[in-house]
Formats: C-alpha cells, structure tokens, sequence
C-alpha cells in the first residue's frame, strides 16, 4: 500500500485552498493501490527542518505568529499510525510543504523561497523506516512495482 498526500489527489487542502492533481497518483487511487492522506488537515492545524521540530529544537509559526508546531506534530503522528495500519511502506508526499517536503521545504519567511530540509511528517515517517518520496520521483518508483 502506498500513502499520498491529499493535494497531489487533487484535493483543495493546500495553502491557498488548492489541489495539485497528479494523474499518476489518480490512477493509483482509482486502482485502490494508494489512500490519500494529509497531515496538516490530520493536525488540524515557520519551521526550521522536520527534524529540529521533532526534537524540539524548532517551532512552526503561522504568518500570523501564532504557535502550530503541536498541530504538526500531530498530524505527523496521525500520519504514521495511518500509515502503520495501512502497511505502507512508500509515502508519495508534495515536495516544499513544511509537513511533506522530504528534500525541500520553505524557509519560514513566507516569502516562496526554498531551501534543504525535510517536513515534519517527511522526518517522523524517516525515522520510522518508511520510505518517503515526493511527487516527481514517482516515475522511477512505479517502474519498480
């Protein structure tokens, strides 16, 4: 079973009340080979990377100020009991979200620039040996199934 974020399905859950529909990532949902899940939503919602969150290092702040590093975390955690009860093994994740970039994410001054870092649910699905990949690395991940 492979897990996959919501906006790649297509679903409008991302920041600005969109989806980011992956025609591959449809058919793997229609083929009931993949259930979609997101972990902001699950959190109910500035990060440095996942990882200074999971050990506390750093904090998610809105752009408002407000304080949502528990709601991350949560999510990050709901997503991976998700994922344990599923079985999954691969989590296909939407690249620069502060929860699911697992190779880039924002830098936290909400002004769209990127840099080297993992999501705090890309970090807690690492940790706990599943593998994660983003939305453009699913070509070559589909070719080995």
């Amino acid at each position: 079973m492979i897990l996959v974020s919501s906006c790649l399905a297509g679903l409008p859950v991302r920041y600005n009340a969109t989806g980011c529909p992956d025609e591959r990532i449809n058919k793997l949902l229609v083929d009931k080979n993949a259930v979609a899940v997101c972990p902001e939503l699950l959190g109910v919602f500035m990060t440095q990377d996942g990882n200074d969150v999971l050990d506390r290092k750093a904090e998610v702040i809105e752009n408002s100020g407000r304080n949502v590093t528990e709601l991350y975390l949560k999510g990050a955690r709901l997503t991976l009991e998700k994922a344990l009860e599923l079985g999954a093994t691969t989590i296909v994740l939407k690249e620069s979200s502060l929860s699911c970039g697992s190779t880039l994410i924002y830098n936290g001054e909400f002004k769209a620039k990127k840099i080297l870092g993992v999501g705090v649910t890309a970090a807690l699905l690492r940790r706990h040996g599943l593998q994660v990949i983003f939305e453009e690395n699913l070509p070559s991940f589909l070719d080995t199934l």
